[in-house]
């Protein structure tokens, strides 16, 4: 697969703050690619830059052959947004909401405008409700048509931000398979940020973690995880007043490093689950320790976030905001 994206020592500068700071990275015609990183990271103004939405202070940024800077026209054709903030008209019925965004990208033919509006009320599965005013929409009816008008003009490279937040598990899940038919059987190219780390463990072939204007790594989920530890992590809640006993004979009786945050015990082992499980569960038992929880498990993309940025990951409503008033100002 060729490179639809490349992005090569883009810095992006506001006044003396350093929002990004010599990004390189590549997007694969094809892929679905995941941003994450917490408030303020740098994902949004990734973003923007690729969108035209902002241009980039120092590097270069080429979106399927257009330079960004030197010709946005050509990059526009083929990209388009879903913000976070569901972007429909609320006082607009579903068909006329696809039909203002056919007219602000140029379909100016009545006849194709009319087939791209009863494909995009297909896609959203709002043939039925086409003619009722998107306000009275569920969140999720909303977020489909968002998804419907934002791929009006058939772009080869979609970018999602946060399209699941708020979502209920069934609507999410409806969504997550949407997204999979876009990327794998219309083979459009998808980036997409989440909060959802499940999310990203889910849908994408690669993820970029980025954190105070860096990327701080780069992989597929079972790569990055591979990056906090080939270890099997332990977890152990005991009761407050235990806590300090259960850490101290953890080291002394299996000689393991100890980490404790918010009255949760973990540690980082290698070696057999179940022998561990039980060595842990008798000494316990013989201490007369009372246990909340205790779990054996392998490294989540949680562990990766915490590991790499040293936070969990957060929304950031205003950054989003910000997002949406730029693409509604493009158009």
């Amino acid at each position: 697969m060729k490179d639809i994206i490349k992005i090569e020592s883009l810095v992006k500068r506001f006044g003396d703050f350093v929002a990004l700071n010599n990004i390189n990275l590549t997007i694969k015609e094809g892929e679905l690619f995941g941003i994450l990183g917490p408030n303020g990271a740098g994902k949004t103004t990734t973003i923007n830059i690729i969108a035209t939405l902002t241009k980039p202070t120092e590097g270069r940024v080429i979106v399927n052959g257009y330079d960004v800077v030197k010709n946005p026209e050509g990059v526009k054709k083929t990209i388009n947004v879903m913000t976070q903030e569901t972007i429909v008209e609320p006082d607009l019925t579903a068909r006329q909401n696809l039909d203002l965004f056919a007219r602000l990208y140029g379909i100016t033919d009545k006849a194709e405008r009319e087939r791209k509006v009863m494909e995009g009320l297909e896609r959203a599965d709002l043939v039925r409700f086409a003619d009722r005013y998107a306000g009275s929409f569920s969140g999720g009816m909303q977020r489909r048509l968002a998804l419907s008008m934002s791929l009006i003009n058939d772009p080869k490279i979609i970018i999602l931000d946060e399209p699941t937040v708020g979502l209920d598990v069934q609507n999410r899940v409806r969504l997550w398979e949407e997204i999979k038919k876009l990327n794998k059987e219309e083979n459009r190219t998808v980036i997409l940020t989440t909060q959802y780390l499940e999310e990203a463990d889910a849908l994408c072939d690669r993820i970029a973690i980025i954190d105070h204007g860096q990327i701080k790594a780069i992989g597929t989920a079972t790569e990055l995880k591979k990056l906090v530890s080939k270890s099997l992590i332990i977890e152990i809640i005991p009761q407050k007043d235990y806590i300090e006993k259960v850490s101290s004979l953890l080291k002394e009786e299996f000689e393991i490093e100890i980490n404790i945050e918010n009255e949760r015990i973990t540690a980082l082992y290698e070696g057999d689950p179940l022998e561990i499980a039980g060595k842990i569960t008798d000494l316990l038992r013989r201490k007369k320790i009372p246990v909340n929880s205790f779990s054996i498990r392998l490294p989540t993309m949680d562990d990766v976030f915490i590991k790499l940025t040293g936070a969990s990951l957060r929304d950031s409503a205003s950054e989003s905001n910000n997002l949406r008033a730029n693409i509604m100002a493009r158009r």
